[in-house]
């Protein structure tokens, strides 16, 4: 695995050198100030390469842009709405002008109107660090109690819904401003982000649009934008929702294996693959995520290594940040399996045999404490994950275990 670092340019606390002394090899990074739907220029990339590749010094930073993540799909297109075509179209220029820079691998999600979805984002764990978490009892205040949706109720258990109505009766109005906040804060390091009024004008627009119709719209994008993209040369590979079930009763499509393999073989191209999360993806415990690499590794474009810790193993339920090798999702295993994969292209000559990989997420630890960092990415939080797993990817590779 090529080990990279997601960097949310200039402004990002975890600096161009911090990255090179963790030991990275690669940045993931986006153009965040550029709106949704909108091109992205090749001068913007050119000058995102140049801050990438330059230590504070001025002096050569050795990285390169390995990843885009993300390059946003409009609520427009996922709802065919409004100037949804034209995004479509811009969608594809940003392709060519990434490709003219070089860059191969391209994550985006079809997450409607929510992208990540927490409800604590500084969790207070035992040890004193802190992380993010999603509460589904608060999240269920949120939803029937702030934003009011109607009908909401019906979407939890009995159980869920009284306790929400208690925790919703007890919080002051700076609590309530405050976890509406972080549900929605939106996708990590945009400029973009949802009033609750926004919020319920998206969902009058969803009104009607069930899951079928999300993944038919899902469809039509892909075929317009992969043959673009295999044409160029480039790896498109959608992100799992995050969390892998029902939101404010909006549909998801991205959520199990069998809703990838859905999608990988509509269209089916060397262009159209996935971005394995093991955080999203290991929050439901009916998805086995050392087997989904096994069987759909071939198409894996980029990999997100992280854990999370549920609190049952239900579906719809709550669950935190955990470390890197301490949550439900048997890290090791999956590495192995990544591992095989990798063996597998390189001996079928394949150039991308060598899989980006990044350490999504941490905890907040230490110095990180108080940074006020990107929610989710702590500097020191990550270089601990990231070593972690580093040692586990050294140990598999060891010639006495032969992967």
């Amino acid at each position: 695995m090529k080990q990279t670092w997601r960097w949310f340019g200039p402004k990002d606390l975890c600096s161009i050198d911090a990255i090179t002394q963790a030991g990275a090899a690669g940045v993931v990074s986006a153009l965040h100030h550029v709106p949704n739907g909108m091109v992205w220029t090749r001068e913007e990339i050119a000058k995102r390469k140049g801050e990438i590749g330059r230590r504070g010094d001025g002096s050569a930073s050795g990285l390169g842009w390995d990843v885009v993540e993300s390059l946003p799909v409009s609520e427009n297109i996922k709802k065919q709405r409004g100037e949804w075509r034209q995004h479509i179209a811009n969608y594809k220029q940003s392709l060519q002008h990434l490709s003219e820079e070089g860059i191969e691998v391209v994550c985006y999600n079809f997450m409607p109107v929510l992208d990540w979805t927490r409800t604590d984002l500084t969790w207070t764990l035992p040890n004193g660090g802190s992380c993010m978490r999603f509460d589904i009892n608060d999240f269920a205040a949120f939803d029937i109690h702030i934003l009011q949706r109607p009908g909401a109720e019906t979407d939890f258990t009995n159980a869920i819904v009284d306790e929400a109505g208690r925790r919703a009766a007890a919080m002051s109005e700076d609590d309530k401003k405050r976890l509406a906040r972080n549900v929605t804060m939106g996708l990590p390091g945009s400029t973009e982000s949802l009033s609750l009024d926004d919020v319920r004008a998206h969902l009058a627009e969803y009104d009607g649009i069930d899951r079928e119709q999300l993944r038919r719209h899902y469809v039509d994008f892909l075929e317009e934008v992969v043959p673009v993209a295999e044409k160029l040369g480039l790896r498109l590979c959608c992100h799992p929702d995050d969390p892998p079930f029902s939101l404010l009763g909006l549909p998801r499509v991205m959520s199990t294996e069998a809703d990838y393999a859905y999608i990988l073989k509509a269209v089916d191209s060397p262009a159209n693959g996935a971005t394995l999360c093991s955080g999203s993806l290991g929050v439901r415990p009916d998805n086995d995520l050392p087997g989904m690499m096994e069987r759909l590794g071939n198409k894996v474009h980029f990999i997100h290594l992280r854990n999370v810790k549920r609190d049952e193993d239900v579906v719809q339920g709550s669950f935190h940040e955990a470390e890197h090798l301490g949550g439900d999702t048997d890290m090791v295993a999956l590495i192995a399996a990544i591992l095989r994969e990798e063996a597998r292209r390189k001996a079928a000559g394949r150039e991308d045999h060598a899989i980006p990989m990044r350490p999504d997420h941490g905890q907040d630890i230490l110095d990180d404490l108080g940074r006020r960092s990107q929610p989710g990415y702590p500097t020191i939080g990550r270089m601990k994950g990231l070593a972690e797993l580093r040692g586990v990817i050294t140990a598999l590779e060891h010639e006495t275990f032969g992967l």
